[in-house]
Formats: C-alpha cells, structure tokens, sequence
C-alpha cells in the first residue's frame, strides 16, 4: 500500500468558496502554495504505478447508447485514423475492415458500436457532431456502401463485409476488443508490420508479428496494417503494447489508488475531498478552466434531462419501449412544459416538494436521460452512458430541492469523480468485466459521495456513503434484452439514484469510525465478484432478463 504522504511536507490547499455563481467571481480562492508541492514531473511524492485520471476523463460528453460499445469504439477508430495519417497518409487507403470481438460482437448491434465505427470513418466526433439525423447518415452509408474517409476522400466501404462480429472469439486482454485492418495503394507500407492477437493478459505484452486474424484471412502482405485497440469501459480506450505517456503520465500531488490514501490526506491537511482533487486537477489545467469545463458538462446533463422530460415517443431497437419521462413531467406540472428549459426548470423547483413528488421527479430526471441516451441522444458518461441518468438525476435533486450552487455542482462533480477514479483503479466500471455493478453501482457510488459532500458530510461520511450504495449493488449482473441498454438498463438507473440519496442521508446521520465495511473493501469486493461472475451475465445478452425476455415478447 502507498504511503499517504510524507509527513514533512506542508501543502496549502485551494479552498472552495460556497455561495455565487460562475460569473460572480472566482469560484476558487487559492492560498499560498508550497513551491514544491505543485505538480511536477519532480514531485517525490508521486508513487510509481498509480494512474493518473481527471474528474474528466471520467465526465465525457458524446453520443449514446453505451461508453463501451459506442463511444470506445469511436473514439478507437479515430485514433486509427489519425495513425494512419501520420504514417502514409489517408490518401493511400484504399479501404478499411473492422473486426470485432467479444461483447462488442455479441452486442454490438444493439449498442451501436457498428454506427459509432461508421460514423468515425466518415468524420463525425461523438462530442460536436449533430445528434438529430444520426442513424439517418448511418444508413446512407450503409445504402450507399461509399464513406467519405474522415470527412474527406470518398473510398468503398461495405458494412456487410468490412465490419465483421465474432461472436464466438474475445481477446484475452478485455472482452471489448476490435481490429482494424487499412488495405493501402500499392508501395506504401507501414513502419511496422501487422498487430498481432495478444497472447497474455495485458496489452503491452503483446506479440506483433502475425496479423490479428490470421484464422480469418491470409497472410498480411506489404500493402495492408492491422492495429488492435480496447473499449476498457467509461469511453476508455486502450491500444496494443501502450504504455502511459502524455496525459496519463503526468504527475500529481496526491497520487491516489486508495480510498484511505484519499482520507488520509483529507485528515494530514485538514481538507475536503474536493479540496485535495482540485490541486490534482491542476496538473492538467488553470483553474478557470476546471470550473468553466465541469459547469459546461453539468449544463450538457441538465440540457439532457430537460429534453427526455419534454419528449415523447418510442425508444428504437424493436423492443417498443414507451417514453416515459415526459408524461411523468407533465402529469407533476398539472399540463404541458413550459416553453424552453429555463422555464421548465423553474417550474420543477415551483412544484410540490412532498417525499413522494420529489421521489417521482428524481425517478423522472433519471429516465429521461437514459431515454434520450437509448436514442442515440448527446449525454454525458457518468461514468459510463449505461448508467449516465444516476448522477444527473441526483444533481438534479440537489440543484431543485437542496439549492445547489455552482459552487456546491462544482464540488459534487471532483468529489463523485474521484469515486469513479478508485473503482476504475481498483475493480472495473465496464460491465463486460463486472456486470452492471460496475456500471450502476460505480454510479450510485459517485453519485452518494457527491451528495454527502455537498449536504456538509466529513470526508468519512462522503467515503461511507460511496461505500454504501455500493455494498447494495454488490453482484448485479448485466443482461440487456436484445442486446439494447433499454430493458432493464433504464429502470436501473432510477434505483440508482435512488440508492445514492438514501445511502448519502444514512451516512450524514452516521459516525464513520463504527463502520464495518470500508470503501476499499467493498471495492476489492466487487472486483472479486466481478471475476467470480459468468460471462452470460457480462453485457453478452446471454444469460438473466435477456433470455428469460424476447424481443418478439415485447
């Protein structure tokens, strides 16, 4: 276990002034720092081994339906893209296949991985692209089986052939793996030869001299290169013999893999959790810039909610799913929304604050992004898109009923990413390797801390509340009907967030120091539940609701 820091070292933290909004002023008084103590490529008390993650690399916005299945693949084949062009250029394409492996074969379809790797090749970013008309252009290209490649030179480009789904093949590093073979113009050639299928357990021991699906086609020639990337979960992508460079490489202040790490540097500095990841968060950007960048991703998730509460319809995919969140808005309004979502929001606020309309709004918040991210909608990973309604629907809460500040968003936001960051370290938030406890429960976990933090709760309390919502999300599996994050994905993250509220007001009435079970615990719990978990239960739709419920049932 690392050591929480070293006990000479004195560190003047950033203090975060509640009251105000965003442009009343600076949101976070800084005092004196320590020379030393800012990040620093020579910081001593950075720990080797421990990764280095941003509240927003866990806080993406992009394109529904899943982090894994369509914003990693996406975000993979642009990094191809960009590989290639470094190399020998795009002009020398001449086209391009995808295999896919794992879960993103097995649900694939469902989730849009193969519109997101079309929508790639064609151009498009998950962040800026305009999300009306989406599938519409996906099935241009598929009609016309002709992309423009990255927006540009117009190449061949069959789906039906070029992407292919091996259902019955994952690659032993992760279930989400996906190959990408560039056929170039005769005399170009790569700088290297052909990836290789990894043949250990992690992607930086990995074989690179066959090609990656040498069972499937001939023996690479001269003119073509193949390089195979990972959809870790979260949007994360991660290619073939990568190590840390760049943006993960950098050094912070406070080094964190551990939940006690984290609370012994809160008790060392007599700082909140916020406090201790906002220096962190310095490391990769100025101040105003982290305030300016989570309140655009807060105003990204309110924007979600207002549109999935004002929306109607059927969810696509074939199962017939009915929109609810915006009859469920107008019935607690007494009539139709009012016109634009400033209006909308007022209402809200304006409306019965008994626990049971509060308990229906908050279930509304929640549908009402998962709706719009089941169609393909702009949402924000939180930390995935299959549980992304958790967290905007207990901000929600918080902001309507607990008048939540910019100043209170902002803190809830570095303190629920932090949360995120322990679970990605220490188990998973991918649900091809841990079921939807890796999804759902990281969420209601984040959402919790968050929560408690900005009801006032201890760095104790804001510990224990992640751990509770957690502990009841323990085993969840993860069994999408059809392949599709619908049924029973969108309900979940109402209990989610449900779940969060209550575990936040349980662990504001109680003394951290009695706990039983620490958040550390409970997080090397759930990972070893995760490996102690079957495959069918691992966004496969291969066991649970997805095979006890058909499509055709729907």
């Amino acid at each position: 276990m690392q050591q929480a820091a070293q006990p000479d070292r004195v560190v003047s933290l950033p203090t975060l002034r509640v009251g105000g909004g965003v442009a009343g002023g600076s949101l976070i008084e800084m005092m004196p720092a320590t020379p030393a103590c800012v990040a620093s490529k020579a910081n001593p008390t950075q720990q080797s081994g421990v990764e280095a993650i941003s509240v927003f690399d866990i806080f993406k916005i992009g394109v529904g339906p899943s982090s894994s299945h369509t914003m990693g693949p996406w975000r993979a084949t642009q990094r191809f893209l960009r590989a290639i062009d470094e190399r020998v250029g795009l002009t020398n394409v001449q086209r391009i296949q995808v295999d896919l492996f794992g879960s993103l074969a097995k649900t694939g379809k469902g989730h849009g991985t193969d519109l997101a790797v079309v929508l790639a090749l064609a151009g498009e970013d998950p962040v800026t692209c305009k999300v009306e008309g989406l599938t519409d252009r996906f099935h241009a290209i598929l009609r016309n089986k002709r992309l423009r490649l990255a927006g540009d030179r117009e190449i061949g480009f069959d789906a039906g052939t070029d992407i292919r789904f091996h259902m019955d093949r994952a690659l032993p590093f992760h279930p989400n793996g996906v190959t990408f073979t560039a056929f170039l113009k005769p005399g170009n050639q790569w700088d290297r030869p052909p990836a290789s299928l990894p043949t250990s357990s992690s992607p930086s021991n990995t074989s690179s001299n066959t090609s990656n699906i040498k069972a499937d086609r001939p023996e690479a020639g001269p003119t073509e290169t193949s390089e195979t990337y990972y959809s870790v979960g979260g949007g994360f992508v991660v290619q073939e013999n990568e190590s840390p460079s760049g943006h993960r490489a950098v050094t912070l202040p406070f080094p964190i893999e551990h939940a006690s790490e984290l609370l012994a540097y809160c008790e060392k500095h007599r700082s909140s959790i916020p406090q201790i990841v906002l220096r962190n968060e310095l490391a990769w950007r100025a101040e105003s810039d982290i305030r300016l960048d989570l309140i655009k991703i807060w105003r990204e998730m309110h924007a979600c909610i207002w549109r999935g509460c004002t929306t109607d319809g059927i969810l696509p995919g074939g199962l017939n799913v009915v929109r609810r969140a915006a009859s469920m808005s107008r019935k607690m309004l007494e009539g139709d929304a009012p016109a634009g979502i400033d209006a909308w929001t007022s209402a809200v606020k304006a409306s019965v604050r008994d626990f049971e309309h509060i308990l229906k709004w908050v279930s509304a918040f929640a549908l009402a992004v998962n709706e719009e991210n089941a169609c393909f909608g702009r949402v924000v990973t939180a930390p995935t898109n299959g549980a992304a309604g958790v967290i905007p629907a207990v901000m929600m809460y918080a902001r309507c009923f607990k008048d939540m500040s910019d100043d209170k968003t902002i803190a809830f936001m570095l303190t629920s990413g932090e949360i995120g960051s322990l679970f990605k370290k220490g188990a998973t938030i991918s649900a091809a390797m841990g079921g939807c406890q890796a999804e759902i429960g990281v969420s209601s976990a984040m959402a919790a801390a968050g929560l408690t933090q900005v009801l006032g709760g201890s760095p104790g309390q804001v510990l224990m509340a992640a751990e509770i919502a957690m502990e009841h999300h323990l085993g969840m599996t993860c069994d999408p009907i059809g392949g599709l994050v619908q049924i029973p994905c969108i309900e979940r993250n109402i209990m989610g967030a449900i779940k969060a509220i209550t575990a936040a007001n349980v662990a504001m009435e109680s003394n951290p120091a009695t706990a039983k079970v620490s958040l550390d615990q409970v997080i090397a719990t759930m990972w070893q539940t995760a490996k102690d978990m079957s495959t069918k239960y691992k966004e496969t739709a291969e066991g649970g609701l997805a095979v006890a419920v058909t499509i055709s049932e729907c």
